[in-house]
């Protein structure tokens, strides 16, 4: 895949209007079979401008969190926040994802003049926003928000790694790979599964 730099056209239209604090908003781990979806929001600094970012799913995981430290150092504000296993199975990964972004949005401090989120445009909140198709590769502050949110989460899944090394989380991250599978036919579901993804293999014949 080649590496696309986010670029700042939409930040900067946001500023010329009048937006002072301009939030890119994105999540990772909607298509995990297991482990929390993770949102981030990031104020970039219009005035401290950060080489490199681009999409999360673009750069290797030494550069993720390369970036994460100058994201984390150089924006105006960041927040994270996730919907566990749980809620997704309880109300769907869809609405489970929105309000992990609603919730990132709002743990900002101070809040956003205006949000720009990735692909789609987050209920009930009350500050201006903008849905951008394909955010995480045309907007930078979107592209660093993938970035936190991606370090998040992996870290995360890390520490379950390293709690119960038997599902592999360390190589996959919670996603539907075949030794993750495998695992899950031999060992069952954990508290870190999601019942409501439950892929069409025969790998599952066994499992309730």
């Amino acid at each position: 895949m080649v590496k696309v730099r986010a670029m700042r056209t939409l930040e900067n239209a946001m500023w010329r209007w009048g937006f002072h604090r301009v939030a890119g908003c994105d999540e990772v781990g909607r298509g995990c079979l297991a482990g929390p979806v993770v949102a981030a929001a990031v104020v970039l600094d219009p005035d401290r401008y950060i080489p490199g970012v681009c999409d999360s799913k673009m750069i290797t995981a030494v550069e993720r969190e390369r970036l994460y430290g100058v994201i984390t150092r150089k924006a105006l504000g960041w927040a994270v926040a996730s919907a566990a296993p749980t809620e997704i199975d309880e109300i769907n990964i869809h609405r489970a994802s929105l309000q992990a972004m609603r919730r990132a949005v709002m743990a900002l401090a101070p809040l956003p003049d205006v949000v720009l989120v990735d692909a789609f445009r987050i209920p009930d909140l009350l500050i201006a926003q903008r849905g951008v198709p394909h955010g995480d590769r045309r907007c930078s502050a979107i592209a660093a928000a993938s970035i936190i949110a991606k370090v998040t989460r992996d870290r995360e899944m890390l520490a379950h790694h390293a709690a119960d090394p038997r599902y592999g989380y360390d190589r996959h991250k919670g996603y539907a790979t075949a030794d993750h599978l495998a695992a899950v036919a031999r060992y069952g579901y954990s508290a870190l599964h999601r019942r409501s993804f439950k892929p069409q293999s025969t790998l599952f014949d066994t499992i309730e």
